[in-house]
Order: structure tokens, then C-alpha cells, then sequence
């Protein structure tokens, strides 16, 4: 552990389990700002920090990013643990509450080792001796200065030299090895599967062996099926000796392997997640062979965290099945599945609420997206944005939102071109700047503004939905950066999330032009039959879409500085809402008889 940055510190106790780390707060009190530091099984080189407030525990992961600093996601970037620390002491910065109090280790309690811990310094060894032919003093500065990169590169292979890791071997074979000797709940192995590169979890609970399928996604993260991901195989082992993520059971002892045994040096006792085990309800056994895996909640792990919002009230927002009532008039659909009409029962009477419902068949690929947009939309609460009420995990996940029963603005403006004054729409779109302004004080970006995108709930009562996109910045990062591009409305997009993959508040101006557009053009569709390329090129050349015939003069000129090529010279929503604020302002005063006293106050 000596090359733990944290290891000196005294509130650190390495690798330990979120269930263990809130019962040593409990111990020692649970005041306010109370807090230790732990390893994070998720993230590697990285860590937990777990504080106490209001008589509650709120579990912040700090990730090692690629330039060796430390940052909790969303924070700013720190040289080393302990200078993060001291930072989040004096100032909150998204935190529940400052760090107050250091929850101290007992002279008698060690650092936790995890399991890679363990066999790490021999691995680093052993890598640069055979690929860089390096001994003595050559290899300790080796590992000295590329001990960040090398630590990621062993890592992904690390599971190799485990006590549990039985390599290829047949599904029978597995079984035997099980069998063989005691059998505990728990006992597993883990093997390759008949495909390369893919592997398999084998374990015994009930004297019967269970077999998993270890899913890998497109980034080579390794999930349980709909679990949380992890970068290695062993990571994703100790997290489920503590969770069972969508086992039968959490796992325990591990069926050695002999080689392993003679090679591998001990490692620290298997932990689980409460002092009785973990005893899994009955629906949780699924069929054994992995074609139909065991049915499992969503998990709550160091992943959903945030500092924008109290981890804890994700469990308030769960709807029961017996709760809704589900139409089946569908309002839209999508990839995901399809929008439904519903009704909510609750205390105070029926809601009409709308149903986002998660396709079957698509469950795997979608299912974190939706969750993630769930999170985002629990955290916002405004007039002008659709509230989420809740999550309901029964024959489909389902998002239960408030209804906006007028529909899609482009729809509703296409079919009621006659009856919809101008005004009408200034007002509406009025509305949507006062939302992304609010979005851009919560320091988030929508990224799939348009249109279809803003709900009515009646004709002169709009609302921002559609949360799919969107992602929280730190309060001091003015951009989000995509990793890849995927299907994007490029129609909507700004120069620098077409080019440089970079998305904020100033980019969303851009879309917010382009659905002003669509407003007042009643519904037409922007850029008329170009393709994605043509549309750059046509931006690119410092072209842009002509004024819509129905379109004020003034309101023109504002949609044309939120298409501003260069994003800081484009004006904030801030300004953009007072623009819109000063034109109905002004319009009021105009069409006032003579004589009448001006407007008090703007129209809201």
C-alpha cells in the first residue's frame, strides 16, 4: 500500500465496503460533515468519499483521471486525495455539507488491502522485466514514472493470476470442480466461454450451480446482466462478494484453481453484505444456463452517485404497478419503446401522467440511458420543465412524467396554423428560454433541443422534456466533451458539437435558434432537405436559414445571434430570455391605447 497516496492519511480505510464504511460513521456518531475515505472497487486508482448529514450517508466517487489528478465527478480536479480533502473541508462545492470532521481509523484497524493490491507491485515487476528487459534501478524508476499507465495495463489482466480464474475450460468441467468438496453458498469460478474473449461465472447456492454469462460492452466494461460495469473481471468480482447485482447470492468462497493456488499470494477474508449473508427473495432464481438470467431491482451503487442531488432520495421516487393505471393510446414513440397516456393514483386523488415505456427487447441496450435520464430529471424542478414523478420496475421499466396532453410543439403548430397567433408563439417560446435558463444556472446541458422536444400542455403553457441527451458540468467546466457521436440531431447542433464533439449551455443556445425556427415557421422542418454534411458546409460558409414569413423582424435578429459561429461570442440564456422579456415588454407598451400607463412588470 506504500504507494497509496492516501495510505498516511487517518481517514482512510482502504477497501472496504459502502455497508462497512456506514457503520464506522455510525460508530463514531453521525454528525454533520462527518466523513472517511475508502478504496473504489469501480474505478481503479480511485476512491470513495463517505460523509454523514442530517443523519444520512452520501457516498461521492473521486476518480483518477489520465493526468494523475483526483476529482469527484462534476468537481474541480486535485494533485493527491489529501488535497482533495482539504478543499471539500473548506469549501462544499456540490457536497452535501463541508467535510468537518475525519472519522479516524482505531490503532488497531490496518488499511484494507483489496485483492489487487495484493499482487499488483509483483505484477508491475513482471511486466517490465519481460517487456522492457529492465532489473535493479532501471526497473524501480520504470515503475516509478509510468506506475499510473502500467497499473491500467496489468490491471485488465489481473484476473489471470486469481485463486478463482480456472481459464478454459468446459461448462461440465466447471460443475465438477464445484462439486467437488465442500459446497457452501457462494463457492464460484469464473471461466472463458467458447468465444474469445468472453467469460462466465459459475456458482453454488443450494447445492445447485448457477452459471452467468459476464456481459462486455462496446467501452469493454464487464456488467452483470443490466449490473453495474466495471473495467476488469476482478473488480467486478469483489463488488459481487459484497452486492449480489443479480445473483442468487453474493459470492463467497472461491473454488481454487491449483495453479493459482501455488502462484497467488493469500487474499483477505470474503466479505458480504450484511453479518446474516445475503438471502435472495424468492423471484430471484432464474433459470440455470444463462439463457434467462435472474430478475434483479436497479442497483444502488457508487456509479448513480452525483454531488448535484441527495443520493438518498432516489429511493423516494418509485412508483408501485397497483399505482397506475396504463392507456393504451400511445403518445409517441422512439427507440427506447413508446409514450403512454395514464393515470396515477396517489393519497390525494388521480394524476394524468404520461408513460415512457422501455421496449422488452431493447432492455439491455436502453435501460441505463433511461435510468440515466431519471436521474437528471429528479434533480429539476421547474415550471417550464416536465416533471418526473417516478420510476415503476414492473412488466417494463416505466418513467412516469407529468402530462402535457397538447403535445409536441412542431405537431401542434403544423396542424393549428390558423388559430395560432404570432404572440401565441413569442409567448411559448418565451417559456422554453425561461427553462434553459434555469437549466444553465443548475449547470446543465439539454443537447437534443428542438421541437418535438417542447411539450404544451395547453396552447400557451409550454414545457422542456426529453432529458435523453443531457449531462450535469462541474460548476468551473464550461463544456461537455462526447465521447463518440451516435445518432445525433445535427440539424440542431452548433459548429463546435459537429466538429470538436463539445456540448454546454452556449451550444444548446444554438438549438434553441433552431427551434425558434420551427416555432414561427409553424412547424417546418429546418435546413428543408439537406443532409448533415450540406447543412456543415452551409454553416461552415456563414450561411443561414432565412427569416419564416411570419417571423418578427426582432425576433429574427435574436435567432440569428444564437446561431453565432464562434460559442463565446454567442449570447447565454440569460441574455437570451432577457431579450425575450424586453420584445414582449416593449410589444405590450405598443399596442397600448395612448395614454396608458407602461407595463409594471414583465410578461411571465
Amino acid at each position: 500500500m506504500s504507494n497509496d497516496p492516501a495510505a498516511e492519511l487517518p481517514f482512510y480505510y482502504g477497501c472496504i465496503s459502502r455497508t462497512e464504511a456506514e457503520q464506522q460513521l455510525k460508530l463514531a456518531g453521525m454528525v454533520d460533515g462527518l466523513f472517511l475515505l475508502r478504496q473504489c472497487i469501480r474505478s481503479l486508482g480511485g476512491y470513495v468519499l463517505s460523509i454523514v448529514f442530517n443523519l444520512e450517508f452520501h457516498h461521492y466517487s473521486i476518480e483518477k483521471q489520465l493526468n494523475g489528478t483526483y476529482c469527484i465527478i462534476g468537481g474541480k480536479p486535485h494533485c493527491g486525495p489529501a488535497e482533495l480533502c482539504e478543499f471539500y473541508s473548506k469549501d462544499p462545492d456540490g457536497l452535501v455539507c463541508l467535510l468537518r470532521k475525519p472519522c479516524l481509523r482505531s490503532p488497531d484497524t490496518p488499511i484494507r488491502t483489496g485483492a489487487f493490491d495484493n499482487m499488483k507491485d509483483n505484477m508491475l515487476r513482471d511486466y517490465v522485466r519481460q517487456t522492457w528487459n529492465l532489473e535493479g534501478e532501471a526497473m524501480e524508476q520504470a515503475i516509478i514514472t509510468q506506475a499510473s499507465q502500467l497499473e491500467k495495463l496489468i490491471a485488465t489482466t489481473a484476473h489471470e493470476k486469481m485463486p478463482w480464474y480456472h481459464g478454459k475450460i468446459p461448462r461440465q468441467e466447471g460443475e465438477r470442480r464445484l462439486y467437488s468438496g465442500a459446497q457452501p453458498d457462494g463457492k464460484f469460478l469464473v471461466r472463458d466461454r467458447d468465444e474469445p474473449g468472453t467469460f462466465a461465472l459459475s456458482m453454488m447456492y443450494g447445492k445447485t450451480v448457477y452459471h452467468y454469462r459476464i456481459l462486455q460492452d462496446k467501452s469493454g466494461k464487464y456488467s452483470m446482466p443490466e449490473g453495474t460495469k466495471f473495467d476488469t473481471i476482478w473488480q467486478l468480482v469483489e463488488y459481487l462478494k459484497m452486492k449480489p447485482d443479480g445473483l442468487v447470492a453474493v459470492l463467497g468462497e472461491a473454488c481454487v484453481h491449483g495453479k493459482a493456488a501455488e502462484k497467488t499470494p493469500s487474499l483477505p477474508a470474503t466479505r458480504r453484505a450484511g453479518t446474516n449473508g445475503y438471502t435472495p427473495p424468492p423471484r430471484a432464481v432464474g433459470a440455470v444456463g444463462g439463457a434467462s438470467m435472474p430478475v434483479t431491482t436497479v442497483p444502488d451503487t457508487e456509479a448513480d452517485f452525483n454531488p448535484y442531488h441527495n443520493p438518498n432520495e432516489v429511493k423516494k421516487f418509485n412508483i408501485q404497478r397497483s399505482q397506475l393505471l396504463i392507456d393504451e393510446v400511445e403518445l409517441g414513440s422512439g427507440n427506447f419503446g413508446s409514450v403512454k397516456k395514464g393515470v396515477l393514483k396517489t393519497d390525494s386523488g388521480q394524476i394524468d401522467v404520461a408513460i415512457k415505456v422501455l421496449k422488452s427487447e431493447n432492455e439491455m441496450l436502453v435501460k441505463e440511458e433511461m435510468m440515466r435520464e431519471a436521474e437528471i430529471m429528479h434533480q429539476l424542478s421547474n415550471r417550464y420543465i416536465v416533471q418526473m414523478l417516478g420510476l415503476c420496475n414492473a412488466e417494463n421499466l416505466m418513467l412516469v412524467m407529468e402530462m402535457a396532453s397538447a403535445g409536441p410543439l412542431n405537431k401542434f403548430l403544423s396542424t393549428n396554423k390558423d388559430t395560432v397567433a404570432v404572440e401565441n408563439i413569442v409567448t411559448l417560446m418565451h417559456q422554453v428560454s425561461m427553462g434553459m435558463k434555469y437549466l444553465e444556472e443548475k449547470n446543465f446541458v439539454h443537447r437534443d433541443l428542438a421541437a418535438r422536444n417542447v411539450l404544451l400542455v395547453n396552447q400557451t403553457f409550454a414545457k422542456i422534456s426529453d432529458f435523453g441527451l443531457s449531462k450535469a458540468l462541474a460548476a468551473d467546466h464550461n463544456y461537455y466533451k462526447a465521447r463518440t457521436a451516435g445518432k445525433w440531431p445535427l440539424k440542431w447542433y452548433a459548429p463546435e458539437c459537429i466538429h470538436f464533439h463539445k456540448f454546454s449551455s452556449k451550444s444548446d443556445v444554438w438549438s434553441y435558434g433552431v427551434t425558434m425556427w420551427e416555432a414561427f415557421s409553424y412547424g417546418g422542418k429546418p435546413y428543408k432537405k439537406m443532409k448533415g454534411p450540406e447543412v456543415m458546409r452551409f454553416i461552415d460558409s456563414g450561411e443561414r436559414m432565412q427569416c419564416p414569413p411570419a417571423c418578427p423582424e426582432e425576433i429574427y435578429t435574436l435567432m440569428k445571434e444564437c446561431w453565432t459561429y464562434k460559442h463565446e461570442e454567442r449570447p447565454d440564456f440569460k441574455k437570451v430570455e432577457a431579450s425575450m422579456r424586453s420584445y414582449i415588454s416593449s410589444k405590450a407598451d405598443k399596442d397600448k391605447p395612448e395614454g396608458a400607463a407602461a407595463a409594471d412588470e414583465p410578461v411571465k
